[in-house]
Parts: C-alpha cells; structure tokens; sequence
C-alpha cells in the first residue's frame, strides 16, 4: 500500500490531474507516471454526447491501430476442413470445428478470439450462452465472420479492435503498452479517435466528443486538449 501511494504522488509530481494536455504531451506522460513492474497497458477512456439506449447512437466499430495493442492475442478459427490450411498459415493459434465447439460446450474458453465462416453460425448459436457473456461470440460486423478467413486472422494478429460505447456513452479501448514509444502510442490513440469520429451519429446533438482521457493499468487519468487533434 505504501509503495502504491508513494509511485501515486511520484506521479502527481509530473503532471496536474486537472489539466489538459495535448495529445503529444499526453503520450509521454502515461509512460513517466507508470511505475508497474509489468508492461501495463495504455487505456483510452472516450466519453461520447450520444444516448446508447438509442439504436441510432450506438457507435460501435473496429480499427486497426497502426502499431498493434502489444497483446499477443490467442485465435481460434471454427472453420470447415477445406480452410484449415490457410488458417493455419495466416497465423491461427487453434484451427478446427467440431472438436472445439464440444470443448465450448463443455466451459472452455481458453482463447481471446473466434473467427469463423458465415455458414457455420448456426452451429455456434447454442454456444451463445458461454460465449455472448464474455464477449467472445463472433460478430459480422467486427470482422470475425467472413470466408476470408485470412485476412480476418492476419488483421486481428495485427492489431485490429473492436470498440462499442457503454451504457453511460463511454468508450474504453486499449492503445498498447507503456513499453511503447510515445510516438506509436500518439499515433495509434489518433487512429481510434479518428474512426470514432467517422462514425458519428447524424442524430446527435451538440458535442460528440465531450472528453478523452488516457492512462495505464494503474496510473492516474491525463485529461487530453481535444483541440490538439487534427481533423477532429
């Protein structure tokens, strides 16, 4: 605890909790407050001027960020035996069908990512129940169902997310690792700013962007100037 409060106020000693910063500033300051004996991962927090309970304001995409989110993501592709190899081949960690759905069935969840075929949904459909509540249910449109199998693997390898507001209007998504440079931290932050941008509602009234803030797994928020972004 006394560690805790002591790399806190070593923190507080580098920047003000209650300024702004640009985003360049930003960057850099995540990874001066971060004293994490791990490689914590740099988290974005965007609240939106949307109302979630509408249909018609729920923003959600995916992106891929220049540089990656620095997790090594676990990838099961539920697949038909003709597109094993080339899942295999674009980097799939476990490739198969029936034997992986019984393992579903059966409370297994040891992976971070399904990638399937259109045609096989139906099969997946009764694994809802396992796989809905811990956001792992393959979804059209992030991605995860296509025949392009490949290319949904390689992109997702690569660094490619989904985000989705919550039901206070907040977005939160990983950007990557402190172990980043500062300059690949700025530049994948912009990525995600700018697809949540592209993606505003016509619906919406007044600010769309009504704060950003970015931080590490356990470090204080550094709110974030949104004038110093382009093409905002």
């Amino acid at each position: 605890m006394i560690r805790i409060k002591n790399n806190k106020k070593k923190g507080l000693e580098k920047y003000r909790i209650d300024d702004f910063y640009s985003l360049k500033k930003a960057s850099e300051l995540v990874k001066e407050i971060s004293f994490e004996k791990f490689d914590a991962s740099v988290d974005m927090d965007i609240r939106l001027g949307v109302d979630p309970k509408k249909a018609d304001q729920m923003v959600r995409g995916v992106v891929v960020l220049p540089h990656g989110t620095g997790k090594k993501n676990k990838v099961l592709v539920l697949c038909n035996p003709d597109k094993e190899k080339e899942s295999k081949d674009s980097g799939a960690d476990l490739v198969g069908l029936d034997q992986y759905t019984k393992k579903i069935e059966s409370g297994w969840t040891d992976f971070d990512i399904i990638i399937t075929q259109p045609s096989l949904m139906p099969k997946l459909g009764k694994l809802g129940k396992i796989l809905g509540p811990r956001g792992l249910m393959p979804n059209p449109k992030s991605g995860t169902v296509t025949d392009d199998l490949g290319k949904a693997i390689k992109e997702v390898k690569g660094g490619k997310i989904d985000f989705k507001v919550d039901k206070n209007g907040i977005i939160h998504s990983s950007i990557g690792k402190v172990s980043f440079d500062s300059t690949k931290i700025e530049e994948n932050a912009s990525k995600l700013i700018d697809s949540i941008v592209k993606l505003k509602p016509s619906s919406t009234k007044g600010s769309y962007l009504k704060s950003i803030s970015i931080s590490s797994t356990m470090s204080s928020s550094i709110k974030i100037d949104k004038s110093s972004i382009i093409n905002l």
